[in-house]
């Protein structure tokens, strides 16, 4: 194969999501030169799925067909191929899939997928490959009961939070391995290796299982954040032999390999294209905004999340910790908010006649702080905290049943931002000087929103708008990885568009570090059962 100058050079990032999977090529300059994807429901419409999953007749389990996924990555390599996509100039790939879900390797896949030959489809050689046909997805909340025997084998939610990085969730995978070796013990004695979605991507790409990396092992409730491996006692109450059928997990930024000799013979590939450790959704998400240590990234869609890039975490009962795939010895949080943007479009809808321009108006108008009155907006079950309803507080920290339109309407903008920052220093956040606001999704197009954002984190704000976050971000990882151990992230990602700031505080910290004593002495009272709250 005919060298190429590193002026041709591409990197490929892939994201094996919930609907579609996809992948974007980025070149040395960090443009993006290709993009393609293939759509489950529509593409693979043999399978029947409705958003890329089934949903069962009990409808808390959720799976997706795993032969499926096989099949669409053969269709996105020849779509590349008829494409005449330049496999040859890849020098590096790294991919991300759907957090928590995973896939079960019958005894002697290994061998198969190790010896795949060139003039058969992935899917012709895999299809039986699977000792569980329908893997388990994140929707999924079939695993209450094993949730339960988790933590009460843990010694407590906080306990098993304190180790994992956090407390029982249904959708974490370690609850669905118990799930398969309780139910199903028999599929579980033939399962050979179990795999993440990311990991299970990577391994068709390298033609051999792959590691789980550690930023995504932290989403199974079986990982140690702290040493970065399996906690045995997690692994004893999950299932038998369960580290062998695992395997050792690697950090992220790990070169795994090069591509297979399949993907070589079939469609071009380079034989030195490197393969790097795959991760979950979000930590390639958070790669693909190349942030700095300090930034918080709040996206503001239908729920609000926060990422914190933490070197000292506190892990609790709320959100997640999770490894740092872009540092190997720092940490990301991550904390969602169910009511987002559509409990600020009700409030714009409502007060503001629908318009966002009438909405920022008065946000502007009305002083920052809201005179002390303080509001809380739960129009669908929060998780954080498990709450619905509305509550509203005047100066006096007394409830009231309504608020004038004009204070209406900065309070839930507050209120929303205020909350967001007392979660972001329960779990060991600390806003300084090097803070900045990374802010995405459809709120961040709001100024007059940002600004109060800046306020309430007196911090300055900054907008990226970053399409296929999670591709890219695998993509400048690939790139990284490439050029050596000697090379951090955040030089490679330097040469991609800065954000731009939008909003800078404008007034006192004491304002919010007042209301934000507030909001956490309301999460008290409402534990304690002592505030009623309204339903509008």
């Amino acid at each position: 194969m005919a060298a190429t100058c590193d002026s041709d050079n591409l990197y490929l990032g892939f994201d094996f999501s919930t609907q579609q999977i996809k992948v974007l090529a980025i070149n040395e300059n960090l443009d993006v030169v290709y993009e393609k994807h293939v759509q489950f429901d529509t593409d693979l419409c043999e399978y029947n799925t409705h958003g890329g999953v089934h949903i069962h007749e009990d409808n808390i389990t959720i799976t997706t067909p795993t032969r499926m996924w096989v099949k669409a990555f053969d269709v996105l390599l020849d779509r590349m191929k008829a494409d005449n996509f330049k496999f040859q100039n890849v020098r590096a790939l790294s991919g991300a899939g759907q957090q928590h879900g995973s896939v079960y390797w019958k005894k002697g896949s290994r061998d198969i997928l190790k010896n795949c030959q060139p003039d058969r489809s992935l899917y012709d050689q895999l299809q039986d490959c699977f000792s569980v046909k329908d893997s388990p997805v994140w929707m999924d909340s079939s695993t209450k009961s094993q949730c339960a025997e988790l933590e009460e084998k843990m010694g407590g939610a906080l306990t098993l939070a304190q180790v994992t990085g956090s407390k029982a969730y249904e959708r974490f995978t370690g609850v669905q391995i118990m799930k398969i070796f309780q139910t199903n013990r028999e599929f579980y004695d033939n399962t050979e290796r179990i795999s993440l979605v990311s990991s299970f991507a990577a391994s068709l790409f390298l033609g051999d299982y792959a590691p789980i990396d550690h930023s995504d092992g932290t989403g199974m409730n079986l990982l140690d954040i702290w040493t970065r491996s399996w906690s045995e006692k997690c692994l004893e109450i999950c299932g038998s032999d369960l580290a062998s059928k695992l395997g050792e997990p690697v950090h992220s930024s790990q070169n795994i390999g090069t591509v297979s000799n399949f993907l070589v013979s079939r469609y071009g590939f380079n034989p030195e294209c490197i393969v790097v450790a795959f991760v979950g959704d979000n930590p390639a998400s958070l790669a693909g905004l190349a942030p700095e240590q300090d930034d918080v990234i709040v996206s503001l869609g239908t729920s609000d999340t926060v990422f914190l890039w933490l070197s000292h975490p506190t892990p609790g009962l709320s959100g997640h910790i999770f490894a740092n795939p872009l540092n190997k010895k720092d940490f990301l949080s991550l904390t969602c908010f169910k009511n987002g943007s559509l409990t600020r479009e009700r409030i714009r809808d409502q007060y503001a006649g629908g318009s966002w321009e009438i909405f920022s108006e008065i946000l502007q108008k009305t002083s920052q702080g809201n005179n002390g009155n303080l509001g809380i907006y739960f129009d669908i079950m929060e998780i954080q905290p498990t709450a619905q309803g509305i509550f509203r507080f005047d100066s006096e920290g007394q409830e009231v049943a309504m608020f004038p339109p004009e204070i209406e309407v900065r309070a839930v903008i507050e209120g929303q931002f205020v909350a967001r920052r007392v979660y972001a220093e329960k779990v060991g956040c600390h806003l300084g000087p090097s803070t900045r606001i990374i802010a995405t999704g459809g709120g961040s197009k709001n100024k007059e929103i940002l600004q109060v954002l800046a306020d309430v984190f007196n911090s300055p704000v900054y907008v990226k708008d970053v399409p296929n976050s999670a591709c890219l971000g695998c993509a400048l990882r690939a790139k990284h990885t490439s050029l050596g151990p000697d090379v951090s992230f955040s030089e490679v990602a330097k040469e991609t568009q800065p954000p731009l700031l939008i909003a800078s505080p404008d007034c006192s910290s004491d304002i919010y570090l007042s209301l934000s004593e507030r909001y956490t002495n309301f999460e008290r009272k409402l534990q304690a059962n002592q505030i009623l709250g309204s339903k509008s």
